[in-house]
Parts: C-alpha cells; sequence; structure tokens
C-alpha cells in the first residue's frame, strides 16, 4: 500500500502541471476560438456575404479551430500525436471518397452562392427544367416550374453546366410566327400585326417590338413577330398576341393558310 501511495503521489507531482496546464489551454482556447468565430461573423457581414455561405463557414471554421485545440491539448498531456493525426487523415480521406458526390454538390453550391448566376424568384432554364428559383442551398438548388412541380437540382452538376438566367436583364423577346397566303399584300399585313403589338397594354415600347418577313415557306409567307415585355408578362403577351394576330387578320380579311392536303385526306 504504502508503494502505492509512493507511485500515485509521484504520477499525481509529476503530471499535476501537465492537466492544470492542458485544462487552463482548453478553456483559454475555447473562448479564443468564440472570439474569433464572432470576428469572422461579423467580417462576412461587413462583406455582405450569403447568409447560407455565412452559416456554414462559421461552422467549418468552428470544428477546424476544436479539432486543433483538442489535438494541442492532448499533446500537452504527452500523449503522442501523431498516430492520431495519422488516423484523422485516414479517417478524412475515407470520409471524402464516401462522400465525394456531396462534396461535389457542396462546392458547386459555394460557387453558385459565391459568384450569384442567379438569385431567389429568378427565372432559369437549367438541366432541361424551366422555373422561379425557390431556394438556393448548400446542396441543391429547388425551382418551381410554370405547372408548379419543385425541382430539386443538386449544385454540382448544375455550376457546371450551361444556366440561361431569363430575369437577369428584366426584360424578355418573344418570338411568334405568324403565316399569311402568297396572296396578301405584304405591307398591309405588317401594318396588321404591328398594330396589335403596339396596342397590347403589356408590350414595350422601348426596345421597338419588329414585325418582319422571315420565311418563304411552302404555304404561307411567314412573319417575325417580335414583342418586348417583362419578364412577369411573358406568357401573358405570348397568348395575347397570338390570339390578337388571328382576331386582327381574320378582321382585315388577311388569310391565314393551313395545311390542304390534311384537309383532302380527311375528306377521303
Amino acid at each position: 500500500m504504502e508503494n502505492y501511495l509512493t507511485s500515485a503521489k509521484t504520477l499525481l507531482l509529476e503530471y499535476s502541471p501537465k492537466v492544470l496546464y492542458a485544462l487552463a489551454m482548453l478553456i483559454f482556447g475555447w473562448y479564443a476560438i468564440k472570439f474569433i468565430l464572432r470576428l469572422t461573423n461579423k467580417l462576412l457581414n461587413s462583406r455582405h456575404v450569403d447568409k447560407t455561405l455565412q452559416t456554414f463557414l462559421g461552422n467549418l471554421l468552428g470544428w477546424v479551430l476544436k479539432a486543433l485545440l483538442l489535438i494541442a491539448v492532448i499533446s500537452k498531456l504527452g500523449v503522442d500525436t501523431t498516430a492520431l493525426a495519422a488516423v484523422m487523415a485516414a479517417a478524412g480521406l475515407g470520409l471524402g471518397l464516401a462522400l465525394q458526390g456531396s462534396l461535389a454538390n457542396f462546392a458547386g453550391g459555394v460557387l453558385i452562392i459565391l459568384f450569384k448566376p442567379f438569385r431567389v424568384d429568378d427565372i432559369i432554364d437549367a438541366q432541361g427544367e424551366i422555373g422561379v428559383v425557390k431556394d438556393i442551398q448548400l446542396f441543391t438548388t429547388q425551382i418551381i416550374t410554370p405547372t408548379n412541380k419543385r425541382v430539386i437540382i443538386p449544385n454540382g452538376i448544375l455550376a457546371n453546366d450551361n444556366i440561361v438566367n431569363l430575369s437577369a436583364e428584366g426584360t424578355l423577346r418573344v418570338d411568334l410566327t405568324i403565316g399569311v397566303g402568297y396572296g396578301e399584300d405584304i405591307k398591309q399585313t405588317k401594318e396588321v400585326l404591328m398594330q396589335v403589338l403596339t396596342s397590347h397594354p403589356k408590350v414595350l415600347k422601348n426596345p421597338l417590338p419588329t414585325v418582319d418577313v422571315s420565311e418563304l415557306a411552302d404555304s404561307s409567307v411567314n412573319f417575325a413577330v417580335r414583342p418586348w415585355c417583362n419578364v412577369e408578362d411573358y406568357w401573358a403577351v405570348y397568348f395575347g398576341i397570338t390570339e390578337n394576330c388571328k382576331l386582327a387578320l381574320d378582321a382585315a380579311g388577311i388569310e391565314i393558310p393551313y395545311p390542304h392536303s390534311v384537309e383532302i385526306q380527311k375528306k377521303g
């Protein structure tokens, strides 16, 4: 028993300073990490960094600093940290390989948040889907299609492919093709179609709408009808102009040809 007490006393005297020093380092390091994180958050706020990215960077920096603090504390206790560092490196490598798809999506999310090729409420055309951006997260982006479907696109493929931002310039050109018979007067037809464009309340005056002959087709002379509108008015202009062109051409007695061969086959 005496030998045991002696050994315990020796160990206590030997390791007490190390334990106290390590404990002091842990407490000081913990408060230092909190201070660094607050300072980082203020810096990111002053640079107007996206909130989602702020949260992630703060969490990432916090975990890294805490891991470094833990290793430093363990080393002060006299534990060899070489093996621990090797195990952590191996675990990190294995985790990275297992989550490489998720990491690619994360990297894509960071790029989207940093460079802002689109923002929430923008209308985009990406990965074969057109819709309004509902939410931009670190791993995925959610868009709402015109049919009210929610489409979730991984940020990895989204950031590495073409993205068409339909809202970026604030206006869009509506491309319509209207065909009339070969016997109709081109000048009169252009005047009728232009009157339709200029009388529509949602068609912009600047840029000016245009009407031009675009093609001499098999059974019709085709006109490229090009009104401009605000992004949110696109479909209203598209459908409204299409209908009004038909009504105006009928009222002016201008024929809109149809495939006669199909009609003959139906009668036969």
